[in-house]
């Protein structure tokens, strides 16, 4: 994320106006959750480009720039580009005023706009860092890291000092887990400024990815200290915490970053987990709403979602929870493997086949969806269909694997007795739970309802919770109240 306010300040210098209170430098490609820590008293600054200073600006340029800091705090990316209709055309078209556009334009996900803007700036003035710097990012955001990545070591031989420049290379050098190099350009920038926020909690990861918690937490220590009100250091250090098991003072710090940024969703999701931590499902539930509510598009707080309102007998809302998660993301099959599990909880046996067959596509290696789609396409009344399914998953599955004997039974309807003698001789008690629950289903849709009945509830003796078919298992149990507890 480009920090426009940086690029704001420049802009209002260049017409003769101090803005005082705003950071002069940030990483240009911040991959935290906000563009930049609050500013330090007296750290404004320019930039590396100077301009001859021009006579100071009637009042109403600066009700302009400040209206334009209103809008970008709102995050009112449009109405912040409309104040440039009311700039005199000539500081307009400054390199410092277009650089400030595109920075917007960038920042609301017009990236092409934004970058017919910065190359006119760069072919004009080709040594312009901070323009470089937004290029750099727009780079960065269609994942073009190669092309990012030139461009930002472009910079820093114009300006070797470029802190932004620095920063950004060192998020790049984290995110490739290259914790040397990220360490040297944290190491730098921290020399140009050494109390950059950004690279303070930058090198705080490098420590802790190098598993040195004290060091990092110093770091982020200091990071608080100087920003009181920024939230990313105090999330970064939850995670320290929560790592090394101090779930109460992680979750401290989630409540202060959650109070400083309430409408951050990976503050959410992060102190979501820190109350499922602390075995506070209800409160962990509703933190995870809040990050659906903050952004209906993202995935990952569904699963967490769906999950407790299983534990929670929430069934039809834990169902949502699934097809929302497959739709948003399909390669993502534990989705669909949850919409199967729902559609069989409620006979819907060819839904079910379905959505196991789509996990299986999405993961081939798991041939334990082939052989629930398998179960239910026989439960549908086709107990010959599947054969096919089931000898390309006998292909795949290793033969002294839990699965393939059980896929054979299923494929040659026959070979029960074989498999019931391999199951009492299990010792391995998931292998053996899972055998039980396959080889009940197997009775249960043969008609032996009476010996498919006591396997299902020797599967439930044996207190699997962790593996898929014992909530499943369950479910069967407390329809045909066979003891089960759900």
């Amino acid at each position: 994320m480009i920090d426009v306010k940086r690029i704001l300040v420049g802009c209002a210098l260049f017409v003769g106006i101090i803005i005082p209170g705003f950071l002069s430098c940030v990483s240009a490609l911040a991959s935290y959750d906000e563009t930049s820590p609050p500013a330090l008293p007296g750290s404004e600054g320019e930039g590396e480009q100077t301009q001859e200073a021009v006579e100071p600006q009637p009042v109403d340029i600066w009700a302009i720039l400040a209206k334009v800091m209103e809008l970008l705090e709102a995050g009112d990316y449009d109405g912040a580009l409309g104040c440039f209709d009311e700039v005199d055309p000539i500081i307009a078209e400054s390199s410092r005023a277009l650089i400030l556009k595109a920075s917007i334009l960038s920042s609301a996900g017009r990236l092409g706009e934004s970058r017919t803007i910065i190359e006119g700036v760069i072919s004009q003035e080709p040594r312009n860092t901070d323009a470089l710097l937004v290029l750099a990012t727009i780079e960065g955001a269609v994942g073009k890291e190669r092309e990012q990545r030139a461009i930002l070591e472009r910079i820093l031989t114009v300006d070797p000092a470029k802190v932004e420049a620095l920063i950004s290379l060192g998020t790049i050098a984290l995110r490739d887990r290259s914790l040397r190099a990220a360490a040297s350009y944290f190491d730098r920038a921290l020399a140009a400024e050494p109390e950059n926020g950004d690279a303070l909690v930058g090198k705080a990861l490098v420590f802790w990815y190098n598993q040195d918690p004290q060091n990092a937490e110093a770091l982020l220590n200091k990071a608080i200290t100087l920003y009181p009100q920024w939230a990313v250091p105090l999330s970064e250090r939850a995670r320290i915490y929560r790592n090394t098991g101090y779930f109460k003072y992680a979750l401290a710090d989630m409540d202060a970053a959650k109070e400083l940024n309430p409408g951050n969703y990976w503050i959410a999701i992060d102190r979501g987990n820190v109350l499922l931590d602390l075995k506070k499902k209800r409160e962990a539930l509703e933190e995870f709403n809040r990050a659906i509510q903050l952004d209906p598009n993202n995935f990952l707080a569904y699963v967490y979602s769906a999950g407790i309102k299983d534990d929670f007998k929430d069934y039809d809302g834990a169902e949502q929870d699934y097809i929302i998660l497959a739709r948003l993301r399909p390669d993502y099959y534990f989705g669909f493997e949850g919409v199967g599990m729902h559609h069989m909880r409620k006979g819907r046996w060819a839904e079910a086949r379905d959505a196991f067959l789509e996990a299986y596509k999405q993961a081939p290696q798991e041939t334990t969806y082939a052989l629930l789609a398998a179960m239910n396409w026989m439960r549908a009344g086709k107990i010959t269909d599947p054969k096919p399914l089931l000898e390309q998953a006998m292909r795949q599955a290793p033969r002294d694997s839990v699965e393939w004997p059980i896929l054979r039974l299923y494929r040659d309807l026959s070979g029960d007795s074989d498999m019931a003698a391999r199951v009492e001789k299990e010792t391995n008690l998931e292998v053996k739970a899972r055998m039980l629950y396959y080889l009940a289903n197997y009775y249960d849709i043969r008609k032996n309802k009476t010996l498919a009945n006591s396997y299902f509830v020797q599967v439930k003796d044996l207190n699997q919770q962790h593996i898929v078919e014992w909530r499943l298992n369950e479910w069967v149990l407390e329809e045909r109240n066979l003891g089960g507890t759900w």
